[in-house]
């Protein structure tokens, strides 16, 4: 019998994720930052798409027509769903890599993305995935790939491949995964508590254990318990990838473009004096200890002039994606956390607070007065852009046409909201992509689509709803047993909605 998982965990389904690095939009921030040409994506693909929340986003909030394949038919029927409803032509598959990968009607891609795919697959599909990249990435086109890293799993990896020798020696099959990963999880806290010498070397890993035991216990399920997980270092990726013809382009996570917050200035000079480009970041990981890489590669790297990068950087339009009073001047990068330059970054939030989209070159007017130079409004752009308060924007001229498959896709969306806090994203066809909305916040959108104005009305009908399933909520740690105390808490959760949340929805044009 074939085993069509090819060792992937297939017993529970994956967690309904959303990632912005997928975003278009989002890739073009990142090339103009460092200063290089990217391609105007019609045409993207995403290889593994789990349960296709990201990819039928994009789809739905663009002009980009996308193609996807994910093994697990129950993934695939989701996305499917979500596809249909919305209207944005997704092609979305259950097929393997290699059925996908020979499929005579797919087109060439502008785009290519795999996020958490690469370090849980063999050999085998790994070479499928880097020919399907070299034959069907266009010449200028763009690669997304994230995964696992050394040297930052060095001293978690064995505790890693402990955990799974435990779930399949003593774990019980008929139990079910999330049981043997318990198990797992409980027998290796006993394990580190009898101070084994390898925790005394590793005095880090039981700090990360704790982490690990918050975590949902299906992420955990899919992130460390499949047959096959190899964090890779990043020179070792280049080798891999050398026959698809990519050369590296710049980190998709944006904090990594903003050295001030990962590096030290002793470590930024050691870099400056490393001309090998790929090296570089290869002795960069090293430096803040990489755990997840999640970077972009291009068929064909061609550097912008100064004159053509300030041009192109003068006319990105951006939005304020997040209510201005709540975002911290707090990041946290691989020096820990810092405190951003209130002199640069409260007069850019001030500008944008009013939910309009404005130009890099606009914003530049406005704050010239104020001292803020236009290298620091990018990197101040960039740095936000990173913490999500703020998004690229598309062009005007999309965005009707977009808005014409996001609303429907919301719809759906927000109705599933009635009995899950799993799908905690809509789609806004201004900033192209995902915006986090968490489940009551989606079920006030609800009651203002049925008519209702009123914060109180809009609580009454989430309130109905909990009831009718035995939910309540809890504050602070305690459950809230009657209706009073539910009701009350609801109000004030709509009252804060209708302050905070409310008019930057209708901004994103997601309401």
């Amino acid at each position: 019998m074939t085993d069509w998982t090819a060792g992937y965990m297939a017993d529970i389904e994956y967690t309904f994720g959303y990632y912005q690095e997928l975003n278009p939009l989002r890739v073009k921030l990142a090339f103009l930052n460092a200063g290089l040409v990217c391609p105007d994506v019609g045409a993207a693909c995403e290889l593994g798409f789990g349960q296709g929340l990201s990819t039928n986003l994009h789809a739905a909030a663009t002009v980009t027509h996308w193609s996807g394949t994910d093994f697990n038919p129950s993934h695939a029927s989701f996305a499917q769903e979500l596809a249909a409803v919305s209207g944005a032509g997704a092609k979305l598959y259950d097929q393997s890599f290699a059925e996908f990968a020979n499929r005579p009607d797919l087109p060439d891609f502008d785009f290519i993305g795999l996020h958490g795919i690469w370090s849980w697959i063999n050999d085998e599909n790994r070479s499928i995935i880097v020919n399907f990249i070299r034959t069907k990435l266009k010449v200028g086109g763009v690669l997304y790939i994230s995964y696992n890293t050394q040297p930052g799993w060095a001293s978690f990896a064995p505790v890693r491949h402990l955990m799974t020798e435990h779930a399949a020696a003593m774990g019980s099959s008929g139990a079910g995964i999330l049981s043997r990963v318990d198990g797992a999880l409980g027998f290796t806290e006993k394990l580190l508590a009898t101070n084994p010498r390898f925790s005394l070397a590793n005095p880090g890993v039981a700090e990360r254990l704790k982490f690990v035991q918050g975590q949902n216990r299906q992420y955990l399920a899919h992130e460390y318990f499949n047959r096959d997980w190899l964090p890779m270092h990043f020179g070792t990726l280049a080798q891999w990838l050398e026959p698809a013809k990519v050369g590296f382009a710049c980190s998709a996570n944006l904090f990594d473009h903003v050295d001030g917050i990962n590096l030290s200035a002793e470590q930024q000079t050691l870099l400056q004096q490393i001309p090998d480009a790929m090296f570089r970041e290869t002795v960069r990981d090293f430096m803040v200890n990489q755990l997840f890489r999640r970077d972009y590669w291009v068929k064909g790297p061609r550097k912008l002039s100064a004159l053509e990068k300030g041009e192109a950087l003068r006319a990105q339009r951006v939005m304020l994606t997040s209510y201005r009073p709540d975002v911290s001047l707090k990041v946290n990068g691989a020096l820990g956390e810092l405190t951003l330059q209130a002199a640069v970054y409260n007069p850019l939030l001030d500008a944008l607070a009013d939910y309009q989209p404005k130009t890099l070159g606009q914003l530049e007017s406005l704050l010239k007065d104020q001292g803020v130079s236009f290298e620091q409004l990018v990197q101040a752009t960039v740095l936000l852009s990173g913490a999500g308060h703020v998004g690229a924007v598309q062009e005007a001229s999309r965005i009707p046409d977009a808005k014409k498959h996001t609303d429907p896709l919301n719809a759906h969306l927000i109705r599933k909201a009635r009995t899950s806090s799993d799908m905690g994203y809509l789609a806004s066809p201004v900033t192209g992509g995902g915006i986090a909305v968490g489940r009551f916040a989606q079920l006030f959108l609800l009651a203002i689509s049925q008519g209702k104005s009123q914060p109180a009305e809009w609580a009454l009908l989430v309130w109905q709803l909990l009831v009718a399933q035995g939910q309540r909520l809890s504050k602070e740690g305690r459950t809230l047993e009657s209706p009073e105390e539910n009701l009350a808490e609801l109000t004030a959760q709509a009252e804060a909605f209708a302050l905070k949340q409310w008019p930057l929805f209708k901004a994103l044009q997601m309401a």
